[in-house]
């Protein structure tokens, strides 16, 4: 039967298919803990409807519950938060959409879905049987009738149908998108032309480099002109800009002669210690392999020390003091061929039976395929593999460690029982199980004590203004650094474990300065120099880079101007050029021997005349001149298959920026950052 805790555990790979959405999320802390006193923040807005934090919040938890998750770490919350964006997104911008579109799911379009007549991603995702990849419709029915009973099965299952709807809304409207790509007559024959026909011949040129800056005249009119008829060019994401200093929390070398004589210290307790494992038990930094190893499983050293009973270390190695000691030995195949048959741990009655039966010539492939719960070995006879030895823990070691080919175990492990027949065993060799104990190199608690309060004195001297802050971190001898959080980003990049530190420039004005926060094992504090909402970066920003581009074309202009003869040969001399020869050139050419890439000169020469001397073109890095001397045409490309590449290429492109015009038009702010 199809259980809730089954569909918890697929939901999570429904939502990341059903929703063709890529924005950047956050995690959100728990409501309480915010101290909003019942206000209702806004953290976003979508197509211009608020989205509140109460909203946020519910959905939050609603798709939490679903799936059954926690945010153990960092990448799974980033991950549940953007389903939960995603969520309101196509409530607020894709359901009203398409209904405003006119794309609905007819109720006899939801019933082919949910029986497998129509195929849905959602419904198979849930109920697909893991052993043969099938659509199971009997999986749908036993889950009917235990909704019928269990409100939340129920509340599951109307969410499901909810995300099956919303998968085939998306698929009529990339339907639609692809039904309206045409390609035409002209680009057939231009594709054809362009893919048969390979030029060669001869140009000149000259770099805007050539010409030295101070022959051109840039004046403030020019800059506002070019940004103002290019402004689509600098459309940018609302961003906040900070500086910050980064105490690094390093050993000094009191401490490094510290805890070089604490771990002889303990190596030579260890080393006469009688109850290794106690000892170890005792001691945090020590730890207890689950798995037994070989020789050739530890470095040259290791094995010459413990393979003889010996005790390896104290050594300094990767950063950290180690020292380690055999807990036991055994001799075991190096490899062991397994089949197994996985039963609950209720069922100890029928283990007993099955492992007698097995043992008397039964046949175990059968007894898998009929009696084990664990699918995904079951319809394979129980066959497991070989493996090494090395990766077998607990029970597990100690009922095969002595097994030969044809023995077949028992063994009890958490809430299973496991019947396991050995159908290869290896030659026996020496295995061992290490405790070690390992010291870490890292500053001592007075140490980061020291560090943190040459932080806080920092953080008081840099008060005030950037002048203070630049002043202060000179006083302190730290280097500020600048980071940019665009809108929607999580943490500061270069910067690990941030998070905390992007939570508070969201909410702080410009000129304040944080507290001291723990970034990995370093002390950072910031300054938030400036907040930009802008929706396009103003002049100011962006002169540097107006001037360029100004800068090239007035030197296009004075090039041009330069630019005389009747020949290729006079105008390349008019341009203190020399002639040179270019080939193999087609329309799909990014790169031209001795010019470099400079896409307008390719199709240039693509669409002239042999023999004709061109006009001069306006490239990336200089202009030129050119004249094509002979045309190679093969019948590389039929008109038929142009046409099938052509359209393929335009669906395709129409499919994939189609959510992206879709969530353009929305105008997403993601203002989540703030709170969380």
């Amino acid at each position: 039967m199809a259980s809730l805790n089954t569909l918890r555990t697929k939901f999570g790979v429904v939502l990341s298919i059903i929703i063709a959405l890529a924005l950047l999320a956050f995690i959100l802390s728990l409501k309480t803990e915010m101290g909003f006193s019942g206000n209702d923040p806004r953290v976003g807005v979508i197509d211009g409807e608020k989205i509140n934090y109460s909203e946020y919040y519910d959905r939050y938890e609603q798709i939490k519950a679903q799936n059954n998750v926690q945010e153990s770490d960092e990448q799974q919350s980033a991950m549940l938060a953007n389903a939960v964006w995603q969520s309101l997104i196509a409530d607020h911008v894709l359901t009203p959409g398409f209904g405003r579109m006119g794309l609905r799911v007819t109720e006899p379009e939801r019933l082919a879905m949910v029986s497998g007549q129509q195929p849905s991603q959602a419904f198979y995702s849930a109920f697909a049987d893991p052993r043969t990849g099938q659509y199971n419709v009997e999986a749908v029915n036993q889950f009917l009738a235990q909704a019928e009973s269990n409100p939340q099965a129920a509340q599951m299952w109307a969410q499901l149908n909810e995300q099956a709807c919303l998968e085939r809304e998306l698929q009529k409207f990339y339907g639609l998108v692809k039904g309206g790509v045409y390609v035409n007559a002209l680009e057939i024959a231009q594709g054809v032309k362009g893919a048969n026909e390979t030029f060669s011949g001869k140009w000149a040129g000259k770099k805007y480099s050539a010409v030295p800056d101070s022959l051109i005249a840039v004046s403030s009119s020019d800059l506002k002109s070019y940004y103002n008829s290019h402004k689509d060019q600098f459309k940018q994401t609302p961003s906040r800009t900070l500086s910050y200093v980064v105490f690094e929390v390093s050993p000094t070398d009191d401490d490094l002669l510290a805890l070089e004589n604490k771990a002889a210290e303990v190596g030579k307790e260890f080393a006469a210690a009688e109850e290794v494992r106690a000892f170890v038990r005792a001691n945090r930094n020590g730890r207890i392999a689950e798995s037994y190893v070989t020789a050739s499983q530890l470095s040259d050293e290791e094995a010459k020390a413990l393979m003889d009973g010996k005790m390896y270390g104290p050594v300094l190695k990767n950063n950290e003091w180690t020292m380690a000691r055999v807990l036991d030995a055994k001799m075991a195949p190096d490899s062991v061929g397994i089949r197994h048959i996985v039963l609950p741990y209720t069922e100890e009655t029928l283990a007993d039976s099955l492992l007698t039966a097995l043992r008397k010539g039964g046949d175990f492939a059968a007894a898998a395929a009929r009696y084990s719960v664990y699918d995904a070995t079951a319809a394979n006879g129980g066959e497991v593999g070989v493996l090494p030895f090395s990766a077998f823990t607990g029970e597990f070691a100690e009922a095969l460690a002595g097994a030969k080919k044809g023995d077949i175990v028992k063994i009890a492990s958490g809430d299973a029982i496991q019947l396991m027949q050995v159908y290869r065993a290896d030659k026996p060799t020496k295995h061992i199980q290490v405790a070690s104990i390992t010291y870490p190199v890292e500053a001592s608690a007075d140490t980061r004590r020291d560090i943190h309060n040459q932080a806080g004195s920092f953080m008081v001297n840099a008060k005030g203004s950037s002048e203070a802050f630049a002043d202060a971190a000179s006083t302190a001898a730290v280097t500020p650094r600048v980071a940019r959080l665009a809108q929607g980003d999580r943490t500061i990049r270069g910067l690990e474990d941030s998070r905390d530190v992007a939570r508070w420039a969201y909410g702080a004005e410009v000129g304040d300065v944080s507290e001291i926060f723990t970034v990995g094992k370093d002390y950072v504090i910031a300054m938030l120099t400036e907040i930009d909402d802008n929706d396009y970066a103003p002049l100011e920003k962006v002169a540097a880079q107006v001037r360029s581009q100004v800068l090239r074309d007035k030197k296009y202009d004075y090039i041009v101007k330069e630019l005389s003869g009747a020949t290729l040969a006079e105008q390349a001399s008019s341009l203190g050029s020399e002639v040179g020869d270019f080939s193999g050139v087609t329309f799909g050419s990014f790169y031209i021997d001795g010019v470099g890439v400079e896409p307008r000169l390719v199709g240039a020469i693509a669409a002239s005349e042999k023999g004709a001397l061109s006009a001069p073109v306006k490239g990336m890095s200089g202009v030129y001149v050119f004249q094509v001397e002979d045309v190679q045409t093969a019948d590389k490309q039929t008109a038929e298959a142009e046409k099938v590449r052509a359209q393929a290429t335009a669906e395709s492109m129409a499919q994939q920026f189609a959510m992206q015009a879709v969530q353009q038009m929305a105008k997403i702010q993601d203002l989540r950052g703030k709170y969380f």
